[in-house]
């Protein structure tokens, strides 16, 4: 009787324990789906936060005028120098078409407004339409042309109108311009080309992201076309060849210690080598794709060390029976079958050097560089300095365009990790 019942006690003990275990199990099952949903809705306020601010900068608002190409202003027998045509005031011509827009406006200060209503960078638009096409001087052309921020802010909704005239930055007589614009058809939001054709620029209508862009693309190629031969190279040796000893610890060691090293160590040391000591020039993306590689090599070189590794030994062995030597071993069977791998760490590298910007910062890639790069020895800066300078300005225009280039960055950011997972699918191999 005893024995049945302590037998009973334990089976009880046990149904008891197991369902515990269940319950543990069941608990840590809704933690662990509760952390994936709040990341995922904390991603995804995120990303509402950047839209709602950043897609306003892709729309500019732009006024149509009837410019007259006057020849007293243009001089046609110039159209070959360039110089002299640049030279010509166009802001006359622009004065002279609001003026005939608006005849009711009188007195200084409010001609000095209605002109300040164009953008200070619509000349170059007029500039670059007669370097295109000469034969417009003379004629009568309707161009659209870029609206200053203050009145872009009031076609998107971020002036109110209904506040007090003393609280807005336009006033009512602005606003009423404004008014007989929309009556008229001649102001509209069109798509924002000067996002995406034009460098940076004190005027947030005329600021835009090529110039950072190429500037990336340039500082990007230079640490791929260094890192990447360097990086696998490392893990090769390190992986296949190197002896075992202390020296090999003691490298292996350091190279996953400058994984962790925060990256403006990696701009100081930038500074202090290839611009002080080197003499190489400043703001260049020669030296940002040299900082960067130094910073993404680490991680190039673990990730191909881990890709040689998941190659199973009976591939080695295969070949080295069959009378391959050591080399040929490495390169004809285990780097090809390794390559996947190490390509997904390069790419996941350069995704990580791509939004990097406190290295960066140290090498001079801060400036404010209005032109376009032509390569890597020219003055340049990058994506996510852009966007850092932007978000330091006081306009309230240059918030959609911080906006919108993060969301330029997040989408190469996302891109380039989606080709690491394409890669890594297309191309893995299970053993």
């Amino acid at each position: 009787m005893n024995n049945r019942t302590d037998s009973l006690s334990t089976m009880e003990k046990v149904r008891k324990g197991i369902a515990k275990r269940r319950s543990a199990e069941r608990r840590f099952r809704f933690y662990g789906l509760t952390g994936i949903v709040l990341g995922l809705v904390f991603v995804l306020i995120l990303f509402i936060s950047i839209i709602g601010k950043g897609y306003g900068a892709f729309q500019q608002t732009q006024i149509a005028l009837d410019i007259e190409f006057l020849e007293s202003v243009i001089d046609p027998n110039q159209t070959r120098d360039s110089k002299v045509i640049s030279r010509a005031d166009y802001n006359s011509l622009i004065r002279k078409s609001l003026t005939k827009v608006f005849p009711e406006v009188k007195g200084r200060r409010q001609i000095r407004d209605l002109n300040r209503m164009i953008s200070s960078g619509a000349m170059f638009q007029l500039r670059d339409r007669v370097l295109e096409d000469p034969s417009v001087i003379g004629r009568s052309q309707r161009v659209w042309l870029l609206a200053s921020d203050d009145y872009d802010m009031l076609m998107k909704g971020h002036i109110e109108r209904s506040v007090p005239e003393s609280e807005r930055r336009l006033k009512d007589h602005q606003v009423a311009w404004v008014d007989k614009l929309l009556e008229q058809g001649l102001i509209k939001k069109r798509f924002n080309t000067f996002f995406f054709t034009a460098g940076d620029s004190r005027a947030p209508e005329m600021a835009g992201i090529r110039g950072a862009l190429m500037g990336s693309m340039y500082t990007l190629f230079v640490t791929l076309v260094l890192s990447f031969p360097i990086g696998a190279a490392t893990a090769v040796y390190l992986e296949e060849f190197a002896p075992t000893n202390k020296w090999t610890d003691l490298i292996e060691v350091n190279i996953n210690n400058l994984a962790a090293v925060p990256s403006i160590v990696f701009g100081l040391l930038g500074l202090a080598m290839f611009i002080n000591f080197f003499g190489l020039p400043r703001s260049a993306p020669l030296v940002g794709g040299l900082v960067l590689t130094l910073m993404t090599l680490p991680t190039i070189i673990i990730a191909g060390r881990a890709a040689l590794k998941s190659v199973p030994p009976s591939i080695r062995e295969a070949a080295l029976g069959m009378g391959a030597s050591k080399l040929q071993t490495v390169f004809h069977h285990v780097l090809p079958l390794a390559l996947p791998g190490m390509l997904t760490g390069t790419i996941i590298g350069m995704a990580q050097a791509l939004g990097e910007t406190a290295p960066l910062l140290m090498i001079g890639m801060v400036a404010f560089i209005v032109d376009i790069p032509k390569g890597i020895f020219d003055s340049a800066t990058v994506l996510p300095v852009q966007i850092y300078l932007w978000a330091d300005s006081p306009e309230r225009a240059f918030v959609e365009r911080t906006s919108a280039a993060i969301m330029v960055l997040l989408a190469f950011l996302i891109s380039m990790n989606a080709v690491a997972v394409f890669l890594r699918k297309r191309f893995e191999r299970r053993w």
